[in-house]
């Protein structure tokens, strides 16, 4: 919000009109608070004529102590308190569904607009740890998808917009207030460990509004996360790595899927325009600045496993030698069918000798449990209800009927 408009806010908040004066707009559009990062928090408050410590202070209510409601910000003013209500809000996206999984997986289905295909979908994944419980959030930064992953079922609800910050951070919000709904405030603590931006959408092509929300969670003031604890997934938008490097230390993680460029195009269509010679550089330059830095120490990689299709022994070798200079770590993850998918799940045996290969040639590789998939929580399930609002789905399900077709009068 720029200043004029904040400091017009203002003025119309602690000078209200006489009932004599002419009748102008009283209706002040809200700014919402949850999704500023500290600088931008900082800029506000000048901008309305406070200290700008008071945007730490009101960083540590929103985001550790999970308060919404300014009049229980105890360490600040009651005036303060008062022109905060009337200009602002702290306001996550509305819960339209939540289910929790018998394993302890917690999936949330948030609105983020009109219509039944404006839905988000968020999913927190608690694993044991050797450091102790870990509750891993995969957090969406898009509504729907524009790359179209052939094995995803995202992709097939189209690309309908970006997530603006408070949208994307507010996903962790809701995670974290979900575990202490009824915990006194002073008695509230951060849940959620790790952070993975890897649910609906390409992170780096809502890149702004994506590091906005990484540098909330990696402030001191706001969720304090460690920066091996903030990972960006990306099919490979090699440009944006290369901005990243720039601007944010955190974790990087690579949808593969694939080890040869042809089979590639076929699974993960943008590799068309920058293929595995491009993306694998543009790794290696990730890991090159500021080497030493613990997050930049490896690349995941992540391996869906399609039957038949990306899981043969030929493929590991080309693994093997695709990655041979990229210090890596390797997720290989069993395929979860969607509607009309057109693909099946690599058997155990064909995953766990996958993995062998892999790790016999000095990988570090492991298999993905796969959690929440009774509540359609899985890696590929995301917003498998979602409206359609492209007709890429219904064009998907003809052409699946139509390849049906053709192997059945083939015989």
């Amino acid at each position: 919000m720029s200043t004029e408009v904040v400091a017009t806010a203002a003025i119309s908040a602690e000078q209200p009109q006489s009932p004599s004066a002419p009748t102008q707009q009283n209706t002040v559009t809200k700014v919402n608070l949850l999704g500023m990062s500290r600088p931008q928090l900082e800029q506000f408050f000048e901008d309305i004529g406070e200290k700008k410590f008071r945007a730490g202070q009101v960083m540590k209510w929103i985001h550790q102590f999970f308060v919404t409601d300014f009049a229980e910000m105890t360490n600040i003013s009651g005036k303060l308190r008062e022109k905060l209500e009337k200009l602002c809000e702290i306001k996550a996206p509305e819960v339209v569904h939540k289910n929790y999984s018998k394993d302890g997986t917690r999936k949330w289905v948030f609105r983020v607009g009109e219509g039944d295909g404006s839905l988000v979908e968020t999913v927190l994944i608690p694993a044991e740890h050797r450091s102790g419980l870990r509750r891993t959030l995969c957090i969406s930064s898009q509504v729907g998808c524009a790359l179209d992953c052939s094995f995803c079922s995202t992709g097939k609800q189209g690309f309908q917009r970006d997530l603006t910050p408070d949208e994307i951070i507010g996903q962790l919000w809701v995670a974290n207030y979900s575990y202490m709904e009824d915990v006194p405030v002073a008695d509230r603590e951060r849940s959620v460990t790790n952070v993975v931006m890897m649910g609906m959408g390409e992170p780096l092509l809502n890149y702004d509004a994506v590091l906005s929300s990484m540098r909330i969670m990696l402030d001191d003031f706001a969720y304090g996360m460690s920066k091996r604890r903030v990972t960006l997934s990306t099919s490979g938008v090699v440009p944006k790595i290369d901005q990243l490097v720039k601007d944010i230390d955190v974790a990087l993680a690579i949808s593969l899927h694939a080890p040869n460029d042809e089979l590639r195009n076929e699974l993960v269509p943008i590799n068309k325009k920058y293929p595995l010679a491009q993306l694998i550089a543009a790794c290696q330059r990730y890991i090159a600045k500021d080497g030493n830095e613990s997050s930049r120490k490896h690349v995941t990689i992540e391996y869906v496993m399609l039957d038949g299709v990306n899981d043969h022994p030929e493929h590991a070798q080309q693994m093997i030698k695709l990655l041979k200079n990229l210090p890596s770590k390797i997720n290989l993850i069993p395929f979860n069918p969607f509607p009309h998918a057109p693909y099946g799940r690599s058997s155990r045996n064909r995953i766990l000798s996958f993995q062998k290969t892999l790790s016999d040639a000095g990988f570090v590789c492991t298999i993905r449990q796969t959690r929440g998939d009774d509540i359609d929580a899985a890696c590929g399930q995301l917003v498998g209800q979602v409206a359609d609002r492209t007709r890429r789905a219904e064009q998907w399900k003809k052409k699946v009927a139509q390849q049906n077709e053709i192997m059945r009068s083939q015989g």
